[in-house]
């Protein structure tokens, strides 16, 4: 099951991102970007970024023989760590911003595949292989980064571009009261996902674990 939740994850979330992209860039570009606007428009999305993120944990563990090629992915605080800015990924969506427009055609394909499929494909494979109880109370700062940078990132960019990846965070239209609130907010929800992953971490390796002594081979 591990293997194939993996499998499917890498297949469906590269297809969603190439996707994406080839009918991003020339919508984009319809709208006034150039192309390399438009490419670093596309990369601009949090969505974007942790789905590529879930690509790669994916394509670092297919190896039969075990080896990671891309070991920075592999490890279990990576794993987990993106289990969780997934998971963001598909709350904030589905609770927020799906609301807010109605997409057709190729892009509600996309708008599915990357807000719904993968983050539930990967949290699956999450618990059913990628947890192994070794993350710790302390691996949570370090996860906590990454939205932290894309949030820095994301608000330096908008005076520059003229433009935010998310609604809640246009200061020039909401005012920055608005924007400091719902950045404390989504912190706190990433924060409070963070203390659910390492105990489902920690939870996942205690069940597995008589399993894996009631599988071991017996000594004659």
């Amino acid at each position: 099951m591990g293997r194939f939740l993996q499998a499917a994850g890498l297949v469906i979330g590269l297809a969603g991102l190439v996707l994406q992209f080839c009918i991003t860039i020339p919508a984009s570009m319809e709208a006034g970007r150039g192309f390399l606007g438009s490419i670093v428009f596309y990369f601009s999305f949090f969505t974007i970024l942790t789905n590529i993120g879930a690509v790669l944990v994916h394509a670092s563990l297919l190896s039969s023989s075990g080896y990671a090629w891309l070991p920075a992915f592999a490890g279990p605080r990576m794993r987990a760590g993106v289990a969780v800015s997934i998971t963001l990924v598909f709350i904030v969506y589905a609770t927020v911003l799906a609301r807010l427009w109605q997409p057709q055609g190729l892009f509600l394909l996309c708008d599915v595949l990357l807000h719904y499929v993968t983050p539930v494909l990967f949290v699956l494979w999450w618990l059913v292989a990628g947890a192994d109880g070794s993350t710790r109370w302390r691996d949570m700062s370090w996860w906590v980064l990454y939205p932290l940078a894309y949030l820095a990132y994301a608000l330096l960019r908008a005076p520059i571009a003229g433009e935010v990846p998310y609604p809640f965070l246009d200061a020039a239209r909401n005012g920055w009261a608005s924007v400091v609130i719902w950045s404390l907010a989504i912190t706190a929800l990433f924060l409070v996902l963070c203390v659910i992953a390492v105990l489902a971490d920690h939870g996942v390796a205690r069940i597995r674990a008589p399993n894996k002594r009631s599988s071991a081979p017996r000594k004659p």
